[in-house]
């Protein structure tokens, strides 16, 4: 396996937050870092060993990244949060130093709040966010208790679900929703998308998951899943579709998807099987037949991808848990096909399942730093890696 050691060896990863309380960020798809560098989104919490209830709230906030003394300071709480995947948390394209934008719950129901961190000035919209489009003027959004049922860890659990007992509802799938006016459409229903490509096993519970918008804007992607029958495993389908649920196509239909990044408007990166092939990282060209195996001598496990700001030449990653309780966070660079491991970090047993903490990497805006979250160290807390020496400016 190609692999480029550092020259001072493993660089340090330092913590961003401290305790005694808990804080994440949660996906891998998302910036954590304001345009200026100088600030840093957080999530809060007090305790870290069991799944949270409808009554459990996280407070949002960030730490000031400028006064080095890792405090966090909360600006609002919600109890629209999971374990891997928080509030959906992230700063807004429009106005990236200043907006925020992450869910919670008024008037029974959840619904999205955009925030001014220096003003306090807040907007509430209809639905609650899953992906924001680049330039932060659109969403897209599911119903976020069906997930808790069918995929925990990744719903909420503070409003009952209306659609359960349902197997593919004619009324419940993906909304798009505009940040602007608040004007919300159902694009892409459950019962629709059964139609595709339709097998006998989809008469068990459906449900959509992980969407992200292509860097334009112009399509975005999910992932539709369904239980086999007498298991309590899943088939995975991944889709394109533009924002307003028109030109679907089915990129991925062999059983099995699970984390993906758009490379740029016409391409796909995935951890997906195909079933001449195998589990692999694939390169997919939306509204196409045509991909391609990345990195066959490098990877061999599922990880949290994403490709560097800009150049799109470096693909950040992690692995689960390996024989010694360990993940494994990693760069792989397209151009040489060179792998430099930056860290393993402990993640004990006794996190696993849908309380577990996956590093879940992200990068900073300019491509020099990556934050993950880890509990390592015995507490679920934020880290930053500075990438000098492993990618080229």
């Amino acid at each position: 396996m190609p692999q480029t050691q550092w020259s001072d060896g493993t660089p340090e990863a330092r913590a961003v937050t401290k305790g005694p309380s808990y804080h994440w960020f949660g996906y891998y798809d998302k910036c954590p870092w304001s345009a200026d560098g100088t600030k840093m989104l957080a999530m809060e919490v007090d305790f870290m060993d069991r799944p949270p209830t409808g009554e459990d709230a996280i407070r949002v906030g960030l730490v000031d990244l400028e006064a080095g003394d890792r405090e966090f300071h909360a600006f609002d709480e919600t109890r629209a949060w999971c374990w891997q995947q928080g509030t959906m948390l992230q700063w807004l394209g429009s106005d990236p130093d200043r907006l925020v934008i992450y869910n919670s719950i008024e008037d029974d129901r959840y619904v999205s709040i955009i925030r001014d961190i220096h003003s306090g000035e807040t907007r509430t919209l209809p639905r609650p966010i899953y992906a924001v489009s680049p330039d932060g003027t659109q969403a897209v959004s599911i119903n976020f208790s069906r997930v808790g049922r069918t995929r925990p860890g990744y719903g909420y659990y503070a409003l009952p679900d209306p659609t359960e007992g349902q197997m593919h509802p004619p009324d419940d799938g993906i909304w798009w929703m505009d940040l602007e006016t608040g004007e919300t459409e159902l694009i892409v229903t459950l019962d629709q998308i059964t139609t595709i490509a339709y097998r006998t096993s989809m008469e068990n519970e459906n449900w959509f998951n992980h969407m992200q918008f292509c860097p334009d804007g112009s399509r975005f992607l999910w992932l539709h899943r369904w239980y086999r029958p007498g298991s309590p495993r899943w088939f995975t389908r991944m889709f394109t579709a533009d924002p307003h649920g028109n030109d679907i196509f089915l990129v991925a239909d062999d059983d099995m998807v699970s984390h993906f990044d758009w490379l740029d408007e016409r391409h796909i990166i995935a951890w997906a099987t195909h079933r001449q092939i195998g589990d692999r990282y694939y390169l997919y060209r939306d509204q196409s037949p045509w991909f391609e195996v990345i990195g066959d001598d490098v990877f061999t496990t599922d990880g949290h991808m994403s490709y560097s700001p800009g150049d799109r030449r470096y693909l950040l990653t992690d692995t689960y848990p390996d024989a010694e309780h360990k993940r494994t966070l990693l760069i792989y660079d397209t151009q040489t096909g060179r792998r430099a491991d930056i860290g393993r970090f402990l993640s004990p047993g006794r996190y696993s399942g849908e309380i577990r903490c996956d590093l879940h990497p992200r990068w900073n805006r300019d491509g020099t730093q990556v934050c993950f979250d880890s509990i390592h160290e015995g507490e679920r807390q934020m880290y930053v890696i500075d990438l000098t020496g492993c990618v080229e400016g």
